[in-house]
């Protein structure tokens, strides 16, 4: 009996989303502009990195068709060697939203189709109500921030603040979030998950699609540094997705990363959260390898995100495709016959980008596995083709939406 694994690479968009204005993101593009950025000298940083872009495995899988298909442009140093190795498309988001959330849900067949809540750029940005529910039901002193933010920024500017006083610091972007940031040892790590717990609640009557617990670490001197202990507070997915399907089915389901927090831990399976790209592409490898037939891995390598694209950092996404490219042949060199990995994203987050926010783009589609048909399978109209076509490997009765290429 087959297996299959899903690996998201968090914000590896590929630009070209039709609606990206809407968005005010036409023209944003996460890896052709990295790429292009490298060929420049953009991508070099003492110590790190240098030269141009270098992904050769994922480039023989098909990601710079899969970019060019995508953008009418193939991106620098990124066309194939040789034969495509691969299955490659690009996926077209229909979810509301440019958040992780609606990426993931799509890719696992329930798009989103109603509107998020957002709150305001504007400082404060919570309402009254909703600010003196916090207060109240939290027993805090009260909030600091109260506005738009980049998450490392805000602790630089209220940390010192917040260990003083004991108020947790509160913020938003331009995504369906409210984020909460707190000293893992002033105020506690298990005090700031049960505040987000209360928090959540909170904030379902407003359609927020998370309440995510920052912590970190650290004093006025040494500077304050978020640590790995985040924690997404997501609203459920409003119907089946194909982790539900396959767990009714008898499924194995193993998720890897911050996978059991989007989808609200609902037949997530064993869930495995380590810290970093590197640790999670080893837990998601080391599943498939004991996962028995039928079983299903689902993985999301949220570094390129969080540490990369949200912080402009070019040289710094440049190296975690890299870092990820290389370990591509260490994931073939598993796979049993009937084994298929897909390789995809949620989103973009273009460093090249103003602001901080995501970036609305198209994903790379890019499919794999022992005596799999290699070759184009074109424009996916959802990113619920994927989440279909895992269902139809795995013979399990496809019931969401989505159609399979397979």
């Amino acid at each position: 009996m087959p297996r299959a694994l899903v690996i998201v690479l968090d914000s590896v968009g590929i630009g070209g989303a039709e609606d990206a204005h809407a968005y005010g993101d036409a023209g944003a593009d996460t890896v052709g502009h990295i790429a292009e950025a490298c060929t420049k000298g953009q991508g070099d940083k003492a110590g790190l990195r240098s030269g141009p872009l270098r992904v050769p495995n994922m480039a023989s899988l098909g990601l710079g068709l899969a970019c060019e298909a995508s953008t009418g442009r193939m991106p620098p140093n990124l066309a194939p060697q040789g034969a495509v190795k691969g299955a490659w498309g690009y996926g077209v988001e229909t979810s509301k939203g440019k958040d992780t959330p609606s990426g993931h849900w799509e890719i696992a067949g329930v798009p989103v189709v109603f509107d998020w809540g957002y709150f305001p750029n504007t400082a404060p940005s919570f309402p009254k109500e909703l600010t003196g529910a916090i207060i109240a039901k939290g027993n805090l002193p009260g909030i600091l921030g109260d506005k738009h933010a980049s998450g490392t920024a805000i602790i630089d500017e209220y940390g010192a603040e917040h260990v003083r006083t004991g108020k947790p610091i509160c913020y938003t972007s331009v995504d369906s979030v409210l984020q909460i940031a707190a000293h893992e040892e002033t105020f506690g790590l298990q005090r700031l998950y049960d505040l987000c717990h209360i928090v959540r609640e909170l904030c379902d009557p407003y359609q927020i699609g998370r309440v995510i617990a920052r912590p970190f670490v650290g004093t006025t001197e040494t500077g304050f540094k978020r640590t790995g202990n985040r924690k997404d507070f997501a609203t459920p997915p409003p119907s089946d997705t194909i982790l539900d399907t396959l767990t009714k089915a008898g499924r194995t389901v193993v998720t890897v990363g911050k996978i059991g927090d989007i989808f609200a831990h609902r037949n997530t399976g064993e869930e495995i959260k380590p810290h970093g790209n590197d640790a999670c592409l080893s837990a998601a490898i080391d599943a498939l390898k004991h996962l028995p037939d039928g079983g299903f891995v689902f993985a999301n390598l949220v570094d390129f995100d969080s540490e990369f694209g949200h912080r402009r950092d070019i040289p710094g996404y440049a190296a975690a495709l890299e870092a990820f490219d290389r370990r591509v042949p260490e994931i073939e060199a598993i796979l049993k016959p009937g084994d298929i990995v897909v390789i995809t994203a949620d989103h973009g987050n273009d460093p090249t980008w103003q602001g901080t926010d995501h970036t609305r783009e198209h994903i790379p589609v890019l499919a794999f596995g022992p005596g799999l048909e290699t070759g184009s399978i074109g424009r996916r109209e959802s990113f619920a083709d994927i989440g279909a076509s895992v269902l139809t490997h795995l013979g399990v009765s496809h019931v969401g939406k989505g159609a399979s290429w397979l």
